[in-house]
């Protein structure tokens, strides 16, 4: 069993003995710090590159031998600690495969950060409809069939980004699969994996890194102890170049790095690493007590998926907003809400670990009471009218979208014209209008069912004001 963590060990070593800053940050060990002290106590960590504290760019020594335990973790050929949130290994991962005016395979579901990508890069993207997921209610994976058309059509693809898992935890079964046959064409596959960090342990969907995918990018702050903005990239490939990809991590993430960051990284995989299959034979009875016991709460649904760390929760007539509203006046915060429910994520636990469950039981109850007290709003069940073709191309290229003239249109007056910005339901971050795509009847209406049940949004938008923005 191995208890090395390199980076917190040299950080606790370092601060043991009480040295004097003469150096960034300016908080000076948060000797200058105004912040409560709760936040206070942990300034003394907040380091920069020292002398024993490694070079995260160039690492020789701690953080070096830290992403080596990182990389046998995880079983690749090479494994980074990201500092700036999986954002950026998914920019490194579509700069390091392709280039401006390339095509690039791209899931439709894709977080924000992948269009992102692809915009900065200038690539074409080729986007492919997920299949609709009749128990989560959500767009889920590709099917190998609409992978294989999109093949045919485009036989000059350089990459193809697919998402594993869903944001709601579904797992496709047919990734080894797809990985294989893009493999048989000398295509990379470049997953999304944030939030599978944990795939790696017992009782688990299998990760894409142990299914062949190329290059993995993962959140560990979204199911590992990690703090925010934590993030593991792995490379296993003969079709990606390792110090290409390292080219661009030094590129895009910050020349100054957080040590609290780097050990939170450290300290996370740990975790995962020692984690044994006793600890997820614990975690899993916990699990069924709480499945058991909120099953237990009438007008509750309960819908289990194909990560065990997710949870969805409905209370038939009501939206997902609404039920969110409802359990924060407890003081229970969800990950996120959707027209039909809120999503949990539970805590990764090792044996013995505790966690406030029956307390969870009791406010989740008095949540529903109080919802059930409120008029119905919703005829539950539908599926969305969102219609999308299999295999498509936007209409504008994202080069295109950026050179033309622009306005801003009510958006009820805008069928048939052309995006020029994204508008993003968030969470969980999946646009639903792109640069360049033509704004349909259907996308229009969903829109606008979002907008009524009081649904948030990221992007270019002046949706307070009811306006979009097209080409001109």
């Amino acid at each position: 069993m191995k208890k090395e963590k390199p980076v917190v060990e040299a950080l606790q070593k370092f601060v043991e003995n009480q040295p004097i800053s003469m150096h960034v940050p300016g908080h000076k060990s948060g000797l200058l710090s105004n912040l409560p002290n709760g936040m206070k106590s942990i300034l003394p960590y907040d380091l920069t590159e020292l002398t024993g504290l490694d070079d995260f760019h160039h690492p020789e020594e701690v953080i070096l031998k830290a992403e080596s335990l990182l990389t046998e973790t995880y079983q690749s050929d090479r494994s980074f600690f990201l500092v700036n949130g999986s954002t950026v290994g998914n920019l490194a991962m579509i700069y390091a495969t392709c280039k401006r005016n390339e095509k690039i395979i791209v899931q439709r579901n894709a977080h924000k950060s992948i269009f992102h990508a692809l915009e900065l890069v200038g690539a074409n993207a080729i986007y492919v409809t997920p299949k609709w997921d009749e128990s989560s209610k959500t767009f889920a994976s590709v099917s190998i069939e609409t992978l294989i058309e999109a093949l045919q059509i485009h036989t000059d693809v350089k990459a193809v980004v697919l998402t594993y898992p869903t944001y709601y935890g579904v797992a496709s079964d047919e990734l080894k699969a797809q990985i294989d046959l893009c493999h048989s064409l000398n295509i990379p596959v470049l997953v999304d994996e944030a939030h599978g960090a944990h795939f790696i342990a017992n009782k688990f969907p299998p990760s894409a890194i142990q299914l062949g995918a190329d290059v993995v990018v993962q959140s560990a702050h979204k199911t590992l102890p990690a703090m925010t903005m934590a993030s593991f990239l792995h490379i296993k490939s003969t079709l990606v170049n390792v110090k290409k990809v390292n080219h661009y991590l030094r590129m895009l993430q910050s020349s100054s790095p957080s040590y609290l960051l780097l050990a939170s990284l450290d300290d996370a995989r740990h975790y995962i690493q020692t984690y044994l299959e006793s600890d997820s034979l614990y975690f899993l009875s916990k699990r069924k007590l709480l499945i058991e016991a909120l099953q237990a709460i009438q007008s509750l649904e309960t819908i289990e998926v194909d990560d065990p760390l997710k949870l969805l929760l409905r209370v038939n007539g009501y939206t997902g907003f609404q039920l969110k509203s409802k359990l924060e006046s407890q003081n229970v915060f969800v990950e996120l809400a959707d027209s039909n429910q809120v999503l949990l994520i539970l805590p990764l636990l090792k044996t013995g670990q505790a966690f406030p469950f029956a307390d969870l039981r009791i406010r989740i109850k008095d949540a529903v009471n109080a919802l059930k007290k409120e008029r119905r709003t919703i005829e539950q069940g539908k599926n969305p009218s969102f219609e999308m073709t299999k295999v498509a191309t936007s209409e504008y290229s994202f080069n295109q979208v950026e050179q033309a003239e622009k306005e801003w249109v009510p958006y009820t007056r805008s069928i048939g014209r052309i995006s020029a910005g994204m508008i993003i339901p968030y969470p969980p971050g999946i646009p639903l209008f792109l640069p360049g795509e033509k704004i349909t009847v259907s996308k229009l209406s969903q829109l606008e069912e979002l907008l009524m049940i009081g649904a948030s949004f990221q992007g270019q938008h002046q949706l307070d004001k009811k306006l979009i923005y097209v080409i001109k």
